[in-house]
Order: C-alpha cells, then structure tokens, then sequence
C-alpha cells in the first residue's frame, strides 16, 4: 500500500477527489497543504453527500472536507490504533508527526491481518549493558523492565505481531538468564533458537555465527535494547521494493550548539548565528541484509563491528538503501533513556 497515492492538495477541487478515490485503495482523500501538514479528509460518504446537496465537481475539496478529523502521532503502537479504530468506528487513520506532517496512514484491514512472513531475525542481546550498571550487575540489560514487562519480550511481541516468528537471539552476559524466560518461545507464538558468543565477538560478530542454511531470504538484524514502533512489515516491504541488499534504519536527531555561532573570513566577521540547530541522520540499529551482502564477507567465529561490516559493504560497490523512521524509538543504552522509557512505554494518542 502506497498511502502517498492518497495524498490531494489542499486547492484541488472535488473532481480531483473523487479520481485520488478512484485510482488508490484507500477508500480515503489527505487533503495536505504545501508543506505536507494535513488540512482534512474526503471519504466517498463525503463526496456522496456534496452530490445530494448540489454541489458541483469544480467545488474546492475545502468547502466538502472533513477538517478535524481522528489522527494518530507517528509513535502509535498497532494495539492502541485498533482499539481507537474501533471505538470510533473508522476503517482508515492519517498518522502525523509532530508538526501535523502525513507520514503514513494506517488501515485496518491491514492492522486485524498479519500474514506470516519467512524473513529469519537476529536480535543482538548478548551485550553487557555497562552503562546501565548496577541494574546490570546481576541480569542482562534485555531482561530489564521497561514497564511490567522485559526489553526483550516487548520486542519478541512486536515481532509476532508483524508476523515473523523465526528469531534467533544473539547471547553471551547472563545467558542462561535470557535462555531461561524465553525457552523455545512458544508462550509467544514464535520459535527461538539461541546463538551463544563464547566471547564477545562485536556488535556484528553473531552474523558470523549463523547457519547459512537458514539464510534463504532478507534476514532482520535489530539490536535488543531498542524501544520502538517501528512497522517491520513496511520495513521489509521497502527493502524488497527497492531490491536492496542492504537497508539501515536512521533516525533524525537534533543538536542544538548552546552558543552565539560566529561564521567568519579571517578577522572579519561574516554572520552571527545564535544557538543554531544541527540535524543529523543516526544509525537506528536495525537492518535488513541479503544473505549474500553476510557470506562472503565474514568469517565464522570472528570479530566484527557492524561499522565495520557496512563500510566493506560500500568498499564491494554495494549500495546501502536508508530507511527513516518517523515511529517512537529509543536507544536504552544509558540510565537516563532508561528512566525516561518507564514514562514512555505506553505512547500517547493524539
């Protein structure tokens, strides 16, 4: 599903709604402004009832829109959106960042139905979560609660939503802490199987431990101390659309320089800039590789840093595809993101 498709602007006229309606599967119109923020919404209940009432096909979409309608945050969960869709009855949800940009549309068929996906995941949990001491002293930072339950387990579930049960967890500090919670993982619907580092082997080192025989399709890498809403089936969706070998997940962050900025040319000062802001696109730490983007290139039992792993795959000529995201995440890799994911498990609704 492309939700673009369903995108019309905001001076359009009712003519230019109904073929958006025509030609998309959304059953749904995004009226947007210039700069992508979202002005109202046309649904063919909409158009029906402009007909009646006498309008003609040049009316603008302004005049017939619907102007608040029920939207969602970009950090909306796949549970709490069915359960508002419901509520309110409605089959289609624009979802919005936070300056009221579309970045997606969600659509409950899509939601109630998950097909199985083939796609193998390699969750990295064997880290030692040092930052994260003393909580870490005496259990593995994956097993640590983010709300009533584990790290881990929420991204275990948010897996077997998305409807891929082949993991495999990458483990090494407390192991026998994390093999002891999740067994064989059925209590989740999945199926688990564990990949223990004799030695810590890198941030990438556990790829080199994989069986090429359960490489026959795009394999999800996701580190395990990552809260996120991310939607893995879009994910892979755009990794298989753009016939990519490999896609990196980024996120933006923003930096603001706490001082007066002084842009210059020698002894002569050009501008002044007070407290600029820097955006930069992170490593969300979530990938999807080809098998042959991982073969070749390791060694079993190896170390290797993920850094490491991608700049050799720039080095063959490969192309790394960047898919951003726009959902709640957070890395819980110092006590501060730890502290403030307890007030942030349960994202807001808007």
């Amino acid at each position: 599903m492309n939700w673009q498709n369903a995108l019309l602007p905001v001076k359009s006229s009712l003519r230019q709604a109904v073929e958006v309606l025509t030609n998309s599967s959304m059953r749904i119109v995004l009226v947007v402004d210039e700069n992508g923020r979202l002005k109202g919404t046309i649904t063919d209940g909409d158009i029906r009832r402009g007909l009646i009432e006498g309008h003609s096909l040049n009316l603008p979409v302004e005049q017939i829109m619907e102007t608040n309608p029920v939207t969602v945050s970009s950090d909306r969960d796949r549970q709490s959106v069915v359960l508002l869709m419901r509520e309110k009855d409605l089959l289609q949800l624009p979802v919005l960042d936070v300056q009221g940009k579309v970045v997606g549309l969600e659509v409950m068929q899509d939601l109630i139905y998950v097909a199985k996906r083939e796609n193998p995941v390699l969750l990295m949990a064997g880290g030692f979560g040092t930052r994260l001491s003393p909580l870490t002293r005496h259990i593995p930072k994956p097993l640590l609660k983010v709300g009533r339950k584990p790290l881990l387990e929420s991204i275990v579930e948010q897996l077997a939503a998305a409807g891929l049960s082949r993991i495999f967890l990458a483990i090494h500090y407390k192991a026998n802490l994390i093999r002891e919670h999740f067994g064989d993982g059925q209590e989740w619907g999945v199926n688990i199987n564990y990949i223990e580092e004799p030695q810590p082997l890198g941030t990438a080192g556990a790829l080199t431990l994989l069986d090429p025989r359960h490489l026959t399709t795009s394999l999800l890498v996701m580190n395990a101390d990552l809260l996120t809403r991310l939607d893995f089936g879009r994910l892979l969706e755009f990794h298989e659309s753009h016939n990519s070998e490999t896609t990196m997940c980024v996120r933006e962050y923003d930096f603001q320089i706490p001082y007066g900025v002084v842009e210059s040319n020698g002894d002569q000062v050009l501008r002044l800039v007070e407290k600029p802001r820097q955006t930069y696109s992170v490593n969300a730490g979530i990938y999807v590789f080809e098998p042959e983007v991982i073969l070749p290139g390791v060694k079993s039992g190896t170390y290797l840093d993920m850094p490491d792993l991608l700049r050799h795959t720039m080095e063959l000529g490969k192309a790394i595809k960047i898919f951003p995201i726009h959902e709640y995440w957070l890395d819980i890799g110092r006590m501060e993101e730890y502290e403030r994911a307890q007030t942030e498990v349960v994202p807001t609704i808007s």
